[in-house]
């Protein structure tokens, strides 16, 4: 598992960039609850991190896709397929992800590395 950090260290509407490959973005919605998705947008090179968070989407800051944090499908245009969500554990006061081990969609041009 992932050590991402303390609960406290993380906001509510507040993300975090795992770099890992690919990265991992951490979000902690306004009801506090803890969601891991891949952290690229499926549909160019841009950090979900970086996006717009609201109730459970995130609004990829590029072109305005948006993403449920839950289940990691598409819900707006222009991207066309969703991204992986991983599994959050909150063990005392620290936040730990488990990779999924499902196959990234990652966007044209982009490749892990």
């Amino acid at each position: 598992m992932l050590k991402v950090g303390p609960v406290s260290s993380l906001s509510p509407g507040e993300a975090v960039r795992l770099e890992t490959s690919p990265p991992i973005a951490v979000f902690r919605t306004d009801d506090g609850a803890l969601y891991a998705i891949d952290d690229t947008c499926t549909h160019q090179d841009a950090s979900l991190a970086d996006g717009w968070l609201e109730d459970c989407r995130v609004e990829c800051p590029l072109h305005a896709s948006t993403f449920d944090l839950r289940t990691g499908e598409v819900d707006q245009p222009p991207a066309k397929r969703g991204v992986r969500t991983h599994r959050v554990v909150v063990e005392g006061d620290e936040i730990f992800v488990e990779e999924s081990s499902d196959t990234p969609n990652l966007p044209p041009g982009v490749t892990l590395s």
